[in-house]
C-alpha cells in the first residue's frame, strides 16, 4: 500500500474551502479540479507500461474511470487525468474533476495501478464534496462575486427583529468554519429519515439542491425526526436554554451531534433560521436570513386573520389564526428545473415547524417570484408563504359576546421584508421581491422605520375617529410618551368614554395580562378634535418588558350610541447597547493577542448586575464569561477582554449581558484580521 497526499492546502485554496482547514479534511466543490499525488516507494511510475484506475465511492454508489493523459474533461461526468509534461515518476499527481451535478457528501476513493502483469491497490483516501456557487454549471451558481462571498463565505450575520418601525439588529455567529460544524452538517444528512429509509436514493438525490433544502428544512426541527432543535413558545425554559440566549449556531450543532443527535432545547423562529443558514452555507448553497414583519399564520387558508379586543381595549386570544410581530426564515439561491423557466433565484425555506408539507414539518423551497405572482399551482408551499406576507386583518371589538366594532386592514401584514445587506452591517429591504408595491427603498438603516419616524394606527367610522401615536421611539429607561387624538366628525356634541390598556406580549403570542391602564370621560363639541397626552413611567414597565413587546390599545365609546372605535399599536422598546472598542483596531493580526473593552451604561431606574458573555468565530475560542457587579442608575461599567484571532478576514466580536431584571443587552463589533 502506497501513500497518497491529498494536497489539502492547495486544494482548499483553489476551491475556496480554506475556512475548513481546521478539520484536516479535503473539502472540495463540484465542477472544479482537485489534485492528489502518490508517493511511490517500490519503483517510479512508468507511463509506457503502467496504467492507473480510480474508483470513487459514495456509500455503495461508485464510478470507476481510467486516469488518462488528456486534460479535457466535461462538467457532466467524473474524470481523472495526469499532466504528462509535468509528470514526476516518483510522486505522480492526479487531477480529479467532479461533475457540477455530483451528490454532496463524504466520498472515498481508491487508486489502482496496473503493470504489464499485475494489479495493485496503491492508495486510498477521502474527500468531502460540496455545491459550488462559483461554477456556472452548478444549480446553485450565483453570478455575482460579492453575493457568493456574502451568502456562502461570511460566517456572521445580523438578524432583524422587533417591529417594522423600531428594528432591532441582533448579531449572530454562523460558525460554519468552527470545529466540528462541518461534520455535524454532513451527519445531519445521514441522520435524516430519507437516508435511513433508502440510502441509495438519498445519495442520488443529493445532487439536487431542491431535495437537499427540503431535507435540511425538516431536520432543523425535531418534530418528525432526530432533528437539531426543539421548539418552545411556552415561556418555561427551565430544562434548556432560553432561545434569546443563543449567540451562534456552533454550540447548537455541536451539542446536537455530541448528544447522539438528541434535539437541543430550545429554539424559536430566528434560531431555526440561523442554524439552517449555517447548514446551507456549509453545504455550499447560497443562503440568507430573512425577516417578515407582521407575519400572518392563516390556519384555514382564507387569507383573513381575525383579532379580538375587549370593550376596554384588552387584546383577547380567541382564534387559531395569528400575526407574529416578526417571523424569520431563510432564502436559498438555486435553479428550479422542476418548475420550468422563470422561477430560478431566491427560494423561501422555513424550518420553524408551523404546518406540514407533504406530511412533514418543513416549508419550501418556494420561489419568491412565484409568491409575488401568486402562482399557488407550483411547488412548494406557496399558498402558505403567500398568506404570511399578504393576508388581510379583521379587528373586532367584543362586548358581552357580540361584535360591537369591526375594522379591516389590508396593509398591516408584510409591510417590510428584509435581510442583511451584502458586505455591510445594515438592513436591505427586499419587500419588492415578494409583493407588488408602489415604491421601494432598497436599503434603510437598521434603527429607522421604513416609512416614518413614528408609527400611527388609525381607526374610525363616519361619526368619529381615533388616532394612537407614539410621540418618539420607545427606549428602555425612558418614559413612554404617546398621544390619543379623538375626532368628532358630526355637528352634534358627544360624551365619550376612553379606555387605554397596555399589555406585554411575546412576538408570536397574544398579550399577557394588563400592566397599565387608564380610563376617562371627555366631552367633544361638534366637529371638535381633542388630543390626550399620556405616559407610562419606567418603573411601570421595565421589569416586565425585557425582550417582549407592548400592545397598547385605546377604545373610544360614544356613550349615547354606544358606537366604539379601536386604535392600537404594538411596539418594542429599544434596549440599551453594549459598546465594544478594539484598543489597536488597525493592527489586528493573526495569532497575536489583542485587547478590547465592553462598556455598559445602566439606563434603568434601579441598580442592575449581570453576566457578560463574549464570543466570536475566528476571534474567541468558545465563550468568555465575566460577572458584572451592581451598577447604580446611570452608572457605567467596563470590562476589558483579550482575544486571539485564529482566522483572517472580517470577523464579528459580539457580547451579550444578561441583567438581573432578565433584560439581555447586546453589542457587536466587526474586526478585520490581517496576516502578519
Amino acid at each position: 500500500m502506497q501513500q497518497v497526499n491529498l494536497e489539502i492546502s492547495e486544494n482548499l485554496e483553489r476551491h475556496r474551502t480554506d475556512g475548513f482547514s481546521g478539520s484536516n479534511a479535503l473539502v472540495v466543490r463540484r465542477g472544479e479540479l482537485f489534485r492528489v499525488s502518490m508517493q511511490l516507494k517500490a519503483r517510479p511510475f512508468d507511463p509506457r507500461t503502467d496504467t492507473l484506475r480510480i474508483k470513487i465511492m459514495l456509500g455503495r454508489l461508485y464510478v470507476i474511470m481510467p486516469v488518462t493523459f488528456s486534460a479535457k474533461f466535461s462538467l457532466s461526468r467524473w474524470a481523472a487525468f495526469m499532466d504528462s509534461e509535468s509528470l514526476n515518476p516518483n510522486n505522480p499527481s492526479i487531477f480529479i474533476s467532479a461533475p457540477s451535478s455530483a451528490s454532496v457528501g463524504c466520498y472515498r476513493f481508491k487508486l489502482s495501478v496496473f503493470t504489464q502483469d499485475t494489479m495493485k491497490v496503491c492508495a486510498v483516501g477521502k474527500f468531502i464534496l460540496l455545491c459550488n456557487p462559483w461554477c456556472r454549471g452548478d444549480a446553485v451558481y450565483i453570478p455575482f462575486e460579492d453575493q457568493r462571498e456574502e451568502y456562502t463565505q461570511n460566517d456572521s450575520c445580523l438578524l432583524f427583529m422587533g417591529t417594522s418601525t423600531n428594528l432591532v439588529s441582533r448579531p449572530w455567529s454562523l460558525d460554519q468554519f468552527e470545529p466540528d460544524v462541518l461534520e455535524a452538517c454532513l451527519n445531519l444528512l445521514n441522520v435524516s429519515p430519507q437516508h435511513k429509509h433508502n440510502r441509495r436514493a438519498d445519495y442520488l438525490n443529493r445532487s439536487n439542491p431542491v431535495y437537499i433544502s427540503r431535507v435540511v428544512s425538516a431536520m432543523i426541527n425535531c418534530e418528525d425526526d432526530r432533528g437539531v432543535l426543539k421548539g418552545n413558545w411556552s415561556g418555561d425554559f427551565s430544562d434548556g436554554v432560553h432561545p434569546s440566549m443563543w449567540t451562534g449556531s456552533g454550540d447548537i450543532l455541536r451539542g446536537w451531534a455530541q448528544s447522539g443527535y438528541h434535539p437541543v432545547k430550545y429554539g424559536q423562529c430566528w434560531v431555526y433560521a440561523a442554524v439552517m443558514c449555517t447548514v446551507m452555507r456549509v453545504l455550499g448553497i447560497p443562503c440568507r436570513i430573512v425577516t417578515n414583519f407582521n407575519s400572518a399564520h392563516d390556519t384555514n387558508g382564507n387569507l383573513v386573520i381575525e383579532e379580538f379586543y375587549s370593550e376596554t381595549g384588552q387584546k383577547l386570544k380567541s382564534t387559531k389564526d395569528s400575526i407574529w410581530n416578526f417571523h424569520v426564515w431563510v432564502e436559498c439561491w438555486m435553479t428550479r428545473q422542476d418548475l420550468g423557466g422563470g422561477m430560478d433565484g431566491w427560494q423561501v425555506l422555513d424550518p420553524t415547524p408551523q404546518e406540514r408539507s407533504r406530511g412533514v414539518f418543513c416549508c419550501g423551497p418556494a420561489p419568491t417570484k412565484a409568491i409575488k405572482e401568486r402562482r399557488v399551482d407550483l411547488f412548494y408551499d406557496i399558498p402558505f408563504v403567500y398568506a404570511e406576507v399578504n393576508a388581510d386583518v379583521h379587528t373586532l371589538v367584543m362586548s358581552q359576546g357580540r361584535v360591537v366594532s369591526r375594522s379591516v386592514d389590508t396593509d398591516r401584514v408584510g409591510p417590510l421584508i428584509c435581510t442583511k445587506a451584502v458586505g455591510l452591517p445594515r438592513l436591505q429591504n427586499i419587500t419588492g421581491d415578494y409583493k407588488h408595491i408602489k415604491s421601494l427603498t432598497s436599503t434603510v438603516s437598521s434603527n429607522r422605520s421604513s416609512t416614518s419616524e413614528t408609527s400611527t394606527l388609525r381607526r374610525g367610522t363616519k361619526r368619529m375617529a381615533a388616532f394612537l401615536t407614539l410621540d418618539k421611539t420607545p427606549v428602555a429607561g425612558a418614559t413612554l410618551l404617546f398621544t390619543l387624538k379623538v375626532i368628532n366628525k358630526q355637528s352634534v356634541a358627544k360624551m365619550i368614554k376612553v379606555h387605554l390598556n397596555a399589555q406585554t406580549k411575546e412576538y408570536n403570542h397574544s398579550p399577557s395580562e394588563t400592566f397599565w391602564e387608564a380610563h376617562c370621560k371627555i366631552q367633544l363639541a361638534p366637529l371638535e378634535v381633542k388630543v390626550l397626552k399620556q405616559q407610562i413611567l419606567p418603573p411601570q414597565y421595565e421589569d416586565l418588558v425585557g425582550d417582549d413587546l407592548v400592545n397598547l390599545a385605546a377604545v373610544v365609546e360614544d356613550m349615547v350610541s354606544q358606537e366604539r372605535v379601536l386604535a392600537f399599536e404594538e411596539f418594542n422598546i429599544a434596549s440599551p447597547q453594549l459598546v465594544i472598542k478594539i484598543e489597536d483596531e488597525e493592527n489586528v493580526v493573526l495569532n497575536k493577542e489583542q485587547a478590547a473593552s465592553v462598556t455598559f451604561a445602566n439606563p434603568f431606574s434601579h441598580p442592575v448586575s449581570g453576566l457578560l458573555n463574549v464570543s466570536g468565530g475566528g476571534l474567541v475560542k468558545g465563550h468568555a464569561n465575566f460577572r458584572m457587579f451592581p451598577l447604580r442608575p446611570g452608572g457605567i461599567g467596563e470590562q476589558r477582554i483579550n482575544f486571539l484571532p485564529s482566522k483572517t478576514g472580517t470577523k464579528m466580536l459580539q457580547a451579550s449581558l444578561v441583567l438581573s431584571n432578565k433584560t439581555t443587552v447586546r453589542g457587536f463589533k466587526m474586526v478585520t484580521v490581517r496576516r502578519v
